[in-house]
């Protein structure tokens, strides 16, 4: 049986056993009552009808625990998230535009940064043109196309992706984590097909940004897959094994106002 298998039948079986639990309180609180009007002394009753009412409260408060902890993770890990997969847009802005400059990924966090803070993009224009040349074979004079490219200067890589902001410059900073963890950046050289294709990836673990959140349910989450989940136990974005810059994050975290 596969994790997630296992994780979905484990849910089930929590769910049943709390049931059970809440009928057995239901069933239990009823007879006690029934023998303490039945058996009991006057005077007694009050004092355990004090230490019934604060054993219900306490039993009410575990209860909802159980079933708001699920909604409460869910609320937690979209906020966390967000701001995780912000800072993974940002790597993967600025290490397109370091490929486009160098032809390769920045391998560390210093390189893309100082790129970042210095570098800038040539703005060119193209334009089709055309030029009459002597052909020797036909003895006339040709027309032979051609596309002219003009330099017409130059932007600052910071102005273009950051504006004003300087988040650049703490971007390998993990949103939440409890120990100032770094997001884990490579960067490479790969085979495919006879193409030399530089790639990179840039990741961190699930288990770093949910640090606090119950186990039960980050292990539920480090196991799922589904097309509406961060898949796996970690969130990332780039490929050291395939030529992609796409993130494993679901379209939900793409979208403005999310």
């Amino acid at each position: 049986m596969s994790l997630t298998a296992k994780l979905t039948q484990k849910d089930n079986n929590s769910m049943l056993n709390l049931i059970l639990i809440i009928v057995l309180i239901c069933l239990v609180t009823v007879g006690l009552v029934f023998l303490i009007d039945r058996f009991l002394p006057q005077k007694i009753k009050p004092v355990l009808v004090i230490v019934f009412g604060l054993l219900s409260i306490f039993l009410g408060y575990k209860i909802y625990g159980s079933i708001n902890a699920p909604i409460e993770f869910k609320k937690v890990r979209k906020e966390r998230f967000s701001q995780v997969i912000s800072k993974l847009k940002d790597i993967r802005d600025a290490q397109e535009a370091y490929k486009t400059v160098n032809g390769k990924f920045a391998n560390d966090f210093n390189s893309l940064i100082k790129f970042v803070d210095t570098g800038s993009y040539t703005i060119t224009q193209q334009k089709d043109s055309s030029f009459m040349r002597f052909n020797k074979v036909y003895q006339i004079d040709l027309q032979v196309d051609t596309v002219i490219v003009d330099t017409l200067g130059f932007v600052k890589v910071k102005d273009s992706l950051f504006k004003n902001d300087s988040r650049y410059k703490s971007m390998m900073d993990v949103p939440y984590a409890q120990n100032n963890e770094k997001f884990e950046l490579k960067a490479d050289i790969i085979d495919k097909s006879g193409y030399k294709a530089p790639v990179f990836e840039a990741k961190i673990k699930k288990d770093v940004v949910l640090y606090d959140q119950p186990k039960d349910l980050l292990e539920r989450e480090n196991a799922h897959q589904s097309v509406e989940e961060v898949n796996g136990t970690e969130i990332k974005v780039g490929s050291l094994t395939d030529v992609s810059t796409n993130g494993n994050w679901p379209p939900i975290y793409d979208r403005k106002g999310e």
